[in-house]
């Protein structure tokens, strides 16, 4: 029994695989993501509906409000042995209500969430809202 290959030995050009089958990744249409904008373009389509285009939005940077934070579970440590912090002094514009905190404090900040203040309050401290709001989470 002779090979395929063997049979095509000087008889073939191609070795019956056509013009360029036999060569790199020609027949399959390249390797990859080659085509997508041409020959494959639509299973592009297809697949990748959302590939072209904008989706969504972005608000300008200066729109933005970004608060420096702290957690409720952080104030013993910026208070130290005092019972009293103004987070305003340490650069922190909003109290967050995660963690826990175990002693009265009382804190002055410019906003708040209502989680932080339910939790200062039930230990024992207290929460002044300094020019600016509370807020719901």
């Amino acid at each position: 029994m002779v090979s395929r290959t063997n049979k095509f030995r000087g008889r073939s050009r191609y070795h019956g695989r056509g013009k360029k089958a036999g060569r790199g990744a020609g027949m399959r249409g390249g390797r990859g993501n080659a085509g997508l904008n041409k020959h494959r373009v639509m299973t592009r389509i297809k697949y990748m509906p959302r590939h072209w285009g904008m989706y969504g939005f972005n608000r300008d940077p200066s729109l933005r409000i970004r608060h420096t934070t702290c957690n409720v579970s952080e104030l013993a440590g910026l208070a130290g042995d005092s019972d009293s912090i103004d987070l305003s002094e340490h650069n922190i514009a909003k109290l967050l209500g995660s963690g826990q905190i175990k002693s009265a404090i009382h804190v002055t900040v410019e906003h708040v969430s209502a989680n932080a203040v339910k939790k200062v309050e039930a230990a024992g401290g207290s929460v002044t809202v300094a020019d600016g709001e509370w807020e719901e989470e």
